[in-house]
């Protein structure tokens, strides 16, 4: 009997060729997946212009010991909406556990968290996020879409944003300028 493997605690790595200008190079980390659907979060992507401090600025918090870090873009989905990935010294009412791996927030509580130096000691801010209806991510990744590689939290906080596409595929040992932008038809 062939068992399903779920993708929570993953990163997703748009393939070269994805057909989808909104996916080319992205990075996803992937916070949910079942078999009522998925959802990740963008990590390899910032917003031009958007900072931590204008934002908490936009909801009336002062940065107080917040760095002016990037917010990334999460995905199409719902791009005024937030999301916070960190590091498992912090949690609030609504984080959720990530296979262990890492942690989601999407309250404000944990910026006010982050602005008062009292919230998770690794982190990253998204808008938006990427989501897959029941078997929609399957069916991508079956048709030449995305290459998943283990999650944690180096590859997600340590490793700059412009070098984590590459940086996955290098952990996968795969260069990806040598994968064929299609499928052949042997």
């Amino acid at each position: 009997m062939e068992q399903t493997r779920f993708l929570a605690g993953e990163i997703l790595l748009a393939m070269p060729g994805i057909g989808d200008r909104r996916f080319d190079h992205a990075v996803l980390a992937m916070c949910t997946h079942d078999e009522e659907g998925a959802m990740g979060v963008g990590i390899g992507d910032t917003i031009d212009g958007l900072g931590l401090h204008a934002l908490l600025k936009q909801l009336d918090i002062e940065p107080g010991e917040a760095p002016d870090a990037p917010i990334h873009l999460g995905g199409p989905v719902e791009t005024r909406r937030g999301f916070v990935l960190h590091d498992d010294s912090w949690g609030g009412q609504d984080t959720i556990d990530v296979a262990g791996k890492w942690a989601l927030s999407g309250s404000i509580d944990v910026l006010r968290a982050i602005a008062a130096g009292t919230g998770p000691a690794r982190f990253l801010v998204a808008l938006g996020y990427a989501g897959w209806e029941a078997g929609q991510l399957e069916g991508e990744l079956s048709r030449h879409g995305w290459m998943n590689v283990g999650g944690d939290g180096d590859l997600l906080f340590d490793v700059p944003t412009p070098t984590r596409w590459r940086a996955g595929f290098d952990r996968l040992g795969i260069d990806p300028r040598l994968l064929a932008l299609g499928a052949g038809t042997a």
